[in-house]
Formats: C-alpha cells, sequence, structure tokens
C-alpha cells in the first residue's frame, strides 16, 4: 500500500454541522481545538478494563506522510462520512474495500488525526499471519538465556544458590529476570490495552490472509478481551510488558487483558476474496471509489505545497485513465506531479515516456 494513498471518495459538500448533530467526523482530517467528544459506547460495547493506560503518543510525522497538509474540504463523501460515523458510535470494526491504491489505509490516519487518537497502530496482514501475531510475541529463546545467564551469576555469588528460576536470593542483583521483559504486545494486543481513549488500529490488507484468521478474530472483536497463557501461570500476578507504541510499556494483571474503550478498527480490504457471514455482520462495511478531479486536486496541493501548473493535466490524465478501467495508485499520479515539476524536467520526448510508465495500468503486470 503506497504511503501517500489519501482516503477519498465520491465528490460531495460536507453535511453541515448542528449542535444536535450526531456525527463527530467530518473527514477533513482537521484536528478541532480540544480533542472531539467522541460518542457513548452502547450498553453491550462498553468494557471494563483496568488499570488506565496513559493517552496513546501522537506521531505526526507519519500523519503527514499520508495525509499532506489538509484543509477543512470533505476528503469523503456524505455517504462514506456518515458509515465512519455510524462505526465510531457502535463501536464497531469499518471494512473497506476498493482497488488497490485509491486511499483504504490512509483513511485511518485521516480519523486519527482529526479526532485525536494519537499514533495509528497498523497491523500488516501477510498469508502466514495469525491471530497471536497481532495480540502478543513471547521470546521464549531470550528468556532462556537471560535465565541462564543469571543462574550463572547467582552461582558465582553464592554457590550455595539452589538452580532454580524461583530463587531470589538476598540482593536485587540475584533476582531472576521478570517475565513481562520478554513479553510485547502486537499492534491489535496493544490497540485493546485498557485506554480511557480508544486507539485507532489498521488491519490492512485482511484479504491475503489465512483462511482461518478473519473466524480467529470474532472473539476478539466481540468481546474485547484476550489472556497472555504465559502470564496467566506466572505467579508474580502482574507483569510489565512492552507494547507496540516505540518505548512502550503497560501493566497487565493476570495475564488477562480487556479494553476500556473499543479501538477504531479499520480493516482495508481489496475483494481478493470473500469473508465470512459471521465476521462480515460484525463490521460496518464501506466501499472506497476514485477521487473526483477536485479532490485530486486538492491532494496534490496538499503534499506539494502548491498546485503546480502542470498538475491539472496530469489529473486529467489520470482520471481518463482511471474512468476506462485501468488500475492505478493515487501514488503514481503524486509521484508523475512530483517529477514534471522538477527543475529542467521535459515533459515531451523521453520525458514524455517516463510519465506514461509512472501512470501505467498496474493490472497489465508491467
Amino acid at each position: 500500500m503506497s504511503a501517500h494513498e489519501n482516503g477519498t471518495g465520491r465528490d460531495a459538500d460536507a453535511r453541515p454541522q448542528t449542535p444536535s448533530d450526531w456525527r463527530v467526523f467530518r473527514a477533513t482530517g482537521v484536528p478541532a481545538e480540544d480533542r472531539a467528544v467522541l460518542p457513548e459506547a452502547p450498553p453491550w460495547r462498553r468494557f471494563h478494563g483496568s488499570p488506565a493506560q496513559p493517552c496513546a503518543p501522537d506521531d505526526e510525522q507519519a500523519a503527514t506522510r499520508r495525509l499532506g497538509q489538509l484543509d477543512a474540504t470533505p476528503q469523503l463523501g456524505p455517504e462514506e462520512i456518515d458509515t465512519v460515523n455510524a462505526a465510531l458510535l457502535l463501536r464497531r470494526p469499518l471494512l473497506i474495500t476498493g482497488a488497490p491504491g485509491v486511499g483504504k489505509s490512509t483513511l485511518a490516519y485521516l480519523i486519527a488525526r482529526e479526532l485525536g487518537l494519537g499514533r495509528v497502530l497498523e497491523w500488516n496482514i501477510v498469508s502466514r499471519t495469525t491471530l497471536r501475531d497481532g495480540l502478543y510475541a513471547h521470546d521464549a529463546i531470550g528468556r532462556a538465556q537471560a535465565i541462564a545467564a543469571w543462574r550463572a551469576a547467582a552461582l558465582r555469588t553464592d554457590p550455595s544458590a539452589p538452580d532454580d528460576p524461583a530463587y531470589a536470593g538476598q540482593g536485587e542483583h540475584q533476582l531472576p529476570p521478570p517475565l513481562g521483559e520478554f513479553v510485547t504486545l502486537g499492534p491489535l494486543g496493544t490497540a485493546l490495552l485498557p485506554y480511557d481513549r480508544p486507539r485507532l488500529l489498521l488491519i490492512d490488507e485482511l484479504d491475503k490472509s489465512d483462511i482461518d484468521l478473519p473466524n480467529d478474530l470474532l472473539h476478539v472483536l466481540e468481546n474485547g478481551n484476550y489472556e497472555i497463557p504465559e502470564l496467566v501461570r506466572d505467579a508474580t500476578g502482574s507483569a510489565e510488558v512492552h507494547t507496540a507504541d516505540p518505548g512502550g510499556h503497560a501493566v497487565v494483571s493476570g495475564g488477562r487483558v480487556e479494553c476500556r474503550e473499543f479501538p477504531v478498527v479499520v480493516i482495508t480490504s481489496n475483494g481478493e476474496r470473500e469473508f465470512p457471514a459471521a465476521f462480515r455482520r460484525r463490521c460496518l462495511p464501506l466501499e472506497m471509489r476514485t477521487p473526483s478531479k477536485e479532490q485530486l486536486l486538492a491532494m496534490v496541493e496538499g503534499h506539494l505545497r502548491s498546485r503546480p501548473e502542470a498538475a491539472e493535466d496530469l489529473v486529467d490524465l489520470f482520471v481518463q485513465r482511471v474512468n476506462a478501467g485501468g488500475t492505478h495508485s493515487l501514488d503514481q499520479l503524486l509521484n508523475a506531479v512530483q517529477l514534471t515539476t522538477a527543475g529542467g524536467f521535459q515533459a515531451d520526448g523521453d520525458g514524455r515516456k517516463l510519465v506514461e510508465s509512472l501512470l501505467r495500468d498496474l493490472a497489465k503486470g508491467r
């Protein structure tokens, strides 16, 4: 998925905001002065995890790479905006389908920036991905090596020390390495920590997964919790583990994690296969369409901080090729505009061939 995809849909004006409007998401990507107040969850989607986690960190660099500098222009049409708001209100995953490169994954960044949800947690799916990959990883080999080193150090300090990981000795230097140091929560596992404000989880290209993964997700998406068996069996009762955020840590009690606010889950699919009915009924569907000419020009201006003279002609060419049935990515358009505005580049002759190559039909495999 391109790093420059821009979440866009049908060209339409945003719905007017009124004091009684139920919508909190406007699809502009522009954050409010104060963090948006999210609607209260339905009674059947309320959770009570603890202990409460601090607010998620921001990653404005990643958001800017995806979105550029946005203004108040809506990036989606009214129907798409309503679908996103319904998912927010009902605390249900958003299942986004559409052609590759149309901006599905970037919608997650649009929502996170506008609602002030912090850094997006990305879970990129491949054919070998399992549910546990998303929840947590336990470095059993690293722990075994650390315990062996601890035992050796303990014996050097006290030759009579028993050869047992439970032995704590008398000095702090003799304590065995804690189990939590070798447990790292994945993107899904981190998103389900008990935050007072929901995290945004992007599950990208779920249709590339093994056939069992969507069904394996059902329990977690329905119940908002999971267990880490290694920590359940640990006698200490609680453990400080690593999270999917850089340098992040969290305390897990009794080996069980439960959210306080169900995360905003954005699932993307290129439509390579159908999902089970039990999975689909837990999601709200949203089909992403190719952006209009005006939205594409706004996207170019947002990324390049200007609207080059050649941009409109390239957008026209891009739209023409998409309407002809080709498969094209928004990243191709940005690359073509960037190249043609480079100093000294000539967009005729060999230069024209290069532009044609950048805007080629991706479905043809060349």
